[in-house]
């Protein structure tokens, strides 16, 4: 090999190995950046899992029967994660609004929705069914 070719290849050499840095980067930016469907929110899942947690130790009868809806917003709050803001409403069997104040954790601005139905059926002697309409949202 003559002594004048080896800058031509050095050159080459420099080339290609920009061009796999490059072509690595192209490749790896796109795998990095795929929306990943596994960290979404079964928001109806959690506001089910959450009234019937709430119902088991008795947090909804007491709060529901004392007509104490701070109470009952402070549990629901305490209940679920952080991200996920909700809008409580509890109807009778008529189907007639029962709190006399909003059931909220803040601002409701989600795209992301959802509206879990509840049926509570009292357990004192006089027999009353109330139904607890849970809208959720995820916090942006």
């Amino acid at each position: 090999m003559k002594r004048g070719n080896s800058g031509q290849i050095r050159v080459i050499e420099a080339f290609l190995a920009v061009f796999i840095v490059f072509s690595a980067f192209t490749v790896t930016t796109n795998f990095a950046f795929s929306p990943n469907n596994s960290k979404r929110i079964d928001l109806t899942s959690i506001g089910l899992q959450t009234l019937m947690s709430l119902d088991s130790d008795g947090t909804l009868a007491k709060t529901i029967s004392q007509g104490n809806w701070t109470a009952l917003g402070n549990a629901l709050d305490l209940a679920l994660p952080n991200s996920v803001t909700f809008n409580a409403t509890i109807l009778d069997e008529n189907m007639t609004q029962v709190n006399t104040e909003p059931i909220t954790n803040g601002a409701f601005a989600s795209q992301e929705t959802s509206v879990v139905e509840y049926v509570y059926a009292s357990s004192s002697p006089i027999f009353k069914s109330y139904t607890i309409q849970l809208r959720l949202g995820v916090a942006e």
